[in-house]
């Protein structure tokens, strides 16, 4: 991988940098360790409990709530075990590191040929576990990415190797395990190890020619420490602030707890949310308790409600709206800004399969009018010419194959939304003409779209009362699509990983909600039942062309689509002109947290079409 000082982006990988400057990598081996890691269930033991009362209103604070999350079970995750074929069969015996990542007790005890789960022995399950974390140290040397970790490996005091981290016990009661200070553990350079990945394949320029720097295939780490977050100062934030929230009065132990003993530096939660909501909900069906696996649910819910909390906080729309619809006129000017509120690109890591976009409707009487990226049942998204959508599209330039990660080799697109104050960097900058960069040469956080609609001709259901049209703009995501999921079980000549994998998602997956802006407004221009008179027609299509329809707007089932992970409903008001909006809100505000908001029936930031307005042109 390649680590980046503030305001130098070399071209070459810290690898290649470090052989060059005569230093040799440090990091753990297969077979290396004298000492082997210790299994979570013994952990377990000692590190699970139940809230104190004074936070008895907060996700479980309790190290071991970390078995519900994605870390945990990361080498539980059937998409990556049948990613994992794919790879083995393009590229044999390069998944070592795959595994090195996902499965690290497995790789140290010399496992790292496992292509699928069932060469993992049980306890390699505990994916990233207590012990990895907490015997990881920084030895000068080895730089962050591709899960180079160097474990500590010296026994300490009590017999056993000392787990690391950032606390005291100075003047304080002890644990009983042998403990040492280390301050990698709350630094994001931590979870840097795992969260920047670089491939064996050369990077290749538009002409197709070596970029100097082997395929970056994520760079989540790279991206917050080019970003104004990893700056120190008041808008500071480690990944741990956002995934790791700091808890005050917290025990370090059941014991500790049940005597009301605390850190005296405090603890973080070890929930270590993300988005990946619907694998989680499918590994609690795989391995809860109520299932038939041994992992408690009550760990699996705790994960999912900080999903929910971290995807509520990780983007805000702004929305530019009419006040009031004509549809002799249609719609000229409906814009929409997405700011990205996380330390990272939106979305980050892992790209294959993933996709983020924009879902903008109107409504009549529940029936859709108009439409932009909408997500059409047993089809996906309909993939209308004003569709916005962030994504990450890798290719092996030489064939044009997707969704190939060890064979990848150009970055055909890279429209996702970087972080606040990201500097310019080829291993972290956007690709293609979206994102212009600022005179600070730093990219913007957030992207604006305009969407335009045509006429429409709509039989007035409600004759003599006044009509309203539903406005509605979405920010969804779907992590692992249906075509995503279709191609690792098709694609798979060596097992039926692909395929599993496939079986567990329903056909049509429900995409989260990031983010939510509702208004209703005055609706114009409906005619009456047999009248063929009027102007332009259109069918409710997002390029505002065709025939509508004359009784009425006629259903095509593709105007809603449900989420869960919802954040309550509150209200917020708009400094522009105090206006009350009223919707789903998530905490916090431009540092670096965020919010769901619903616009107001007319009036908030509101873009006045004039009856008479002259029509856009459509193309």
């Amino acid at each position: 991988m390649t680590l980046f000082a503030r305001g130098a982006w070399p071209t070459v990988s810290l690898a290649l940098a470090a052989l060059l400057s005569g230093r040799a990598s440090a990091a753990t081996e297969p077979g290396s360790l004298q000492n082997p890691l210790e299994k979570s269930a013994d952990c377990r033991k000692c590190h699970a409990f139940a809230n104190p009362p004074e936070h008895a209103d907060l996700p479980n604070v309790s190290p071991i709530a970390w078995a519900g999350g994605m870390m945990a079970n990361a080498a539980r995750d059937p998409v990556f075990w049948a990613g994992v074929a794919i790879a083995a069969q393009d590229m044999p015996g390069e998944t070592a590191s795959c595994v090195r990542c996902h499965a690290p007790r497995a790789f140290v005890a010399g496992r790292d040929g496992a292509t699928v789960i069932d060469d993992l022995d049980p306890d390699d399950l505990a994916g990233v576990d207590c012990d990895l974390c907490h015997r990881m140290i920084d030895d000068g040397v080895t730089p962050p990415g591709d899960a180079h970790y160097t474990i500590d490996d010296i026994i300490g005091e009590a017999g056993d190797v000392p787990k690391q981290g950032p606390w005291s016990y100075d003047g304080g009661d002890k644990p009983m395990h042998s403990w040492v200070v280390g301050d990698l553990l709350g630094r994001s350079e931590h979870c840097g190890t795992c969260h920047d990945v670089t491939t064996g394949r050369d990077r290749l320029d538009a002409e197709g020619q070596p970029t100097g720097a082997k395929f970056n295939e994520q760079r989540t780490y790279s991206e917050w420490l080019g970003s104004a977050y990893a700056v120190e100062g008041p808008e500071f934030k480690s990944c741990q602030d956002c995934h790791m929230p700091a808890v005050d009065d917290v025990a370090g132990c059941a014991e500790f707890n049940s005597q009301g003993i605390t850190h005296a530096t405090g603890g973080r939660r070890h929930d270590l949310a993300g988005a990946n909501r619907r694998m989680v909900e499918i590994l609690k069906s795989l391995y809860g308790s109520a299932g038939s696996g041994d992992i408690d649910d009550a760990y699996f819910d705790v994960a999912l409600a900080g999903i929910d909390l971290s995807l509520g906080a990780a983007a805000t729309l702004e929305v530019t709206a009419p006040a009031e619809v004509d549809l002799l006129a249609g719609i000229d000017g409906w814009s929409v800004k997405v700011t990205n509120n996380t330390g990272h690109k939106l979305p980050s890591g892992y790209s294959e399969g993933r996709v983020m976009w924009l879902e903008v409707t109107a409504s009549y009487m529940g029936e859709p009018v108009y439409g932009s990226g909408r997500w059409i049942a047993g089809q996906g998204l309909e993939n209308d010419p004003q569709q916005r959508t962030y994504e990450a599209i890798a290719v092996h330039q030489q064939t044009g194959a997707t969704n190939h990660l060890l064979l990848n080799d150009y970055w055909q697109v890279d429209s996702r939304i970087p972080p606040k104050g990201l500097q310019a960097g080829i291993e972290t900058d956007p690709v293609g003409d979206r994102y212009t960069l600022l005179p600070d040469e730093t990219w913007p956080h957030w992207d604006e779209t305009t969407y335009a609609f045509g006429p429409a001709r709509l039989v007035d259901l409600t004759p003599g009362q006044d009509d309203l049209l539903d406005l509605r703009v979405r920010l969804l995501y779907v992590i692992n699509t249906p075509a995503y999921l279709e191609f690792l079980a098709t694609e798979n000549q060596t097992n039926s990983a692909g395929a599993d994998a496939q079986a567990l998602f329903p056909a049509d997956p429900d995409p989260l909600v990031l983010a939510e802006w509702t208004a209703s407004v005055p609706l114009r221009g409906l005619v009456e039942e047999g009248d063929t008179s009027g102007g332009d027609s259109s069918d409710g299509t997002s390029d505002g062309t065709g025939d509508a329809p004359t009784t009425g707007a006629t259903s095509n089932g593709t105007g809603t689509s449900s989420s869960t992970g919802a954040t309550p409903t509150g209200t917020t008001t708009d400094a522009t002109d105090g206006a009350t909006t009223s919707g789903q809100q998530g905490g916090g505000g431009g540092d670096g947290c965020g919010c769901r908001q619903s616009g107001p029936a007319g009036g908030l930031a509101l873009l006045l079409l004039a009856l008479g307005r002259r029509r856009r042109a459509r193309g």
